[in-house]
């Protein structure tokens, strides 16, 4: 294992059973950390999780979907029967590589809604569901995946931007809600992340374009990303709060 700063800590991370959310279930095993693997695919879900064990870690595997009430409170609780203790929360579940892109006046609304659902009401449901568990540990971290696309203003993603645009207020809000509980609520941007899935923004030639605007004139891979998330989750950020960290290798926005 590498260095275990997180070693005792538990941590459910919302769609972590496929992309980038499965390689911070994977950096945070590494770091030490009891994961539970959530995704509203549950066989992903304990795939993962299986793989983490297998790997030395200490992982539960469950299905949810985050935007069902009922579904978020058995996670939490299935969580807390399992490890007794949640220290952090990450909100990486998110509508994104299944859409088109699109004029925004070609948006229909049922698709806004299930974009503003899931990424940004979802994760407004986990956020509610841990707070008293960290509340009354006096401690803990929740992190919220956004998006760099927020400060490009992405053209043809528009419920998608609007929505992780979403997440950066909830994290200024949140911080301030929970701070005197000793819990820390931050955002991480990523850029444009090699995540392994396939989606219809990531042709070839987007993909070159977008590296030619970075300062590390490189693919982004989901490791990339990892760091950030361990950080934040760890002792070594207790004063760090309110804040978005942007890892998206120095892009510039013209």
């Amino acid at each position: 294992m590498a260095s275990e700063v997180l070693t005792g800590k538990t941590a459910i991370i919302t769609g972590s059973g496929q992309g980038i959310g499965s390689e911070f279930a994977r950096s945070f095993a590494e770091a030490g950390a009891q994961v539970v693997v959530a995704d509203l695919n549950e066989a992903n879900a304990k795939n993962v999780a299986t793989e983490l064990c297998d790997g030395g870690g200490v992982a539960l595997g469950v299905g949810v979907d985050v935007t069902d009430e009922g579904a978020v409170q058995s996670m939490l609780e299935a969580a807390v029967g399992e490890f007794g203790r949640i220290d952090v929360l990450v909100n990486g579940a998110a509508v994104f590589s299944s859409l088109i892109m699109r004029p925004f006046e070609e948006i229909d609304s049922a698709e806004w809604r299930t974009v503003m659902d899931v990424n940004v009401t979802g994760a407004f449901l986990c956020c509610q569901a841990v707070a008293p568990v960290m509340r009354r540990q006096q401690a803990g971290r929740i992190i919220n995946i956004s998006s760099a696309t927020v400060l490009g203003g992405r053209p043809n993603y528009l419920h998608y931007v609007t929505s992780k645009a979403a997440l950066v207020g909830m994290t200024r809000s949140l911080a301030r809600e929970l701070g005197s509980s000793g819990v820390t609520v931050n955002a991480i941007m990523p850029g444009s992340v090699e995540t392994g899935i396939p989606r219809d923004s990531a042709r070839p030639e987007a993909v070159e374009k977008t590296i030619a605007s970075q300062s590390i004139p490189r693919r982004i891979t989901s490791a990339d990303i990892c760091g950030s998330a361990v950080f934040l989750a760890s002792d070594a950020s207790r004063m760090i709060t309110g804040q978005t960290v942007v890892v998206d290798g120095g892009t510039e926005f013209v």
